[in-house]
């Protein structure tokens, strides 16, 4: 019998999604895995699970690209039939793509026990959809198990019971842990030996829709390049903008690159001096490796990052930019410490947690 069918659908769910399944394998519980499809480039998604181990998914629903009505709709009518026929205790989810409220969704309207990975976090920005997702899945969801434990007042402000919530770390930092010594050295990556080089990733639509927006944008970026030189890893959404807008000359002197698979993101990292990114994992990892971060984004749902981490939530303005770079340049940045339980065993914490509750709660519904 399958007791846990783990859903994974977008880029960001991988690396959460791999130390789970290892560590389900580890202490014996059986799982399958089910790939949605979100995540449309075939060519990219293979190689995260090449990269990071993931075993190939037991089912894949090929849902592809759409708006997120449509995605979301799609997940749904393509994984109920699934469902029905795995019969799980129990679906497990991660983070807050449109996957994951679309499989938690079909679970508990068949009365089956959702499991929420990386609950509770919250920007409280209601014109981001991931927060939407957010909300939802945290309200349907059985067990969740949070990254940070701020997450735990935003569950009980939300009327969740506590004793369905567990503290248990992060699970992306798991995965970092696991890959760090195969990270690929980012002079391979570029082709060429930068001895200090800033990441830039930039692909919310708050950012790269508005052309007035993105102008500033790539304005501050063309002057922070002078100073040091910036990697840019293209996002597809953003590079499409660029070209619609005119702005391709903003790039020039930029060091572009294609989206990048795991490792060697985690190696651009890990050697960068400075990330500057509007991502909420990217976050989450330049705290882990003690990089400096500047968030391109007025508001955070990982405010550990800033709290006790390496990030600057400096927003899209260029003035605030330019002041954290030059704080950079001239004092390092930001000093952070590693939050408690980021230590690379998040996912076995989970793991031993579920030997206790499935069998408790076999047949039933959590309080």
């Amino acid at each position: 019998m399958t007791q846990v069918l783990c859903v994974a659908g977008a880029r960001p769910n991988f690396m959460k999604i791999a130390p789970v399944m290892a560590a389900l394998a580890e202490t014996g519980i059986a799982a399958q895995l089910l790939h949605t499809g979100q995540h449309y480039d075939a060519a990219m998604s293979d190689s995260f699970f090449a990269d990071l181990g993931i075993p190939r998914p037991d089912h894949h629903l090929e849902v592809g690209s759409g708006s997120h009505a449509v995605q979301t709709a799609e997940v749904m009518k393509r994984f109920e039939p699934v469902l029905e026929s795995v019969q799980p205790q129990a679906v497990l989810v991660v983070g807050d793509v449109n996957s994951t409220l679309a499989c938690a969704l079909v679970a508990a309207k068949h009365g089956v026990r959702v499991i929420h990975v990386e609950a509770g976090l919250r920007s409280y920005d209601r014109g981001m959809p991931e927060e939407i997702n957010r909300v939802l899945t945290d309200q349907i969801s059985d067990l969740l198990f949070i990254t940070e434990k701020s997450a735990l007042a935003n569950l009980v402000r939300e009327g969740i019971d506590p004793a369905r919530v567990e503290f248990v770390g992060n699970v992306m930092i798991d995965t970092l842990h696991r890959n760090l010594e195969r990270a690929v050295p980012a002079s391979l990556t570029l082709g060429t030996l930068l001895p200090h080089y800033a990441v830039l990733t930039l692909h919310r639509p708050s950012n790269v829709d508005d052309p007035a927006t993105l102008a500033g944008l790539l304005d501050v970026i063309g002057e922070i390049n002078r100073s040091l030189p910036v990697v840019l890893p293209l996002h597809p959404r953003t590079r499409g903008n660029i070209e619609k807008f005119g702005f391709t000359a903003r790039l020039d002197g930029l060091h572009i690159l294609p989206p990048l698979g795991y490792l060697e993101m985690l190696g651009l990292m890990r050697d960068a001096k400075l990330v500057l990114t509007d991502s909420g994992g990217i976050q989450e990892e330049t705290t882990a490796l003690g990089v400096p971060c500047l968030t391109l984004r007025e508001n955070t749902e990982r405010p550990i990052t800033i709290a006790e981490g390496t990030n600057v939530l400096v927003g899209p303005d260029p003035a605030a930019i330019r002041a954290a770079f030059n704080d950079v340049m001239s004092n390092g940045g930001k000093a952070g410490r590693i939050p408690e339980y980021w230590d690379g065993r998040a996912a076995m914490r989970i793991a031993h947690t579920l030997q206790g509750w499935l069998p408790q709660r076999k047949g039933t519904r959590a309080a």
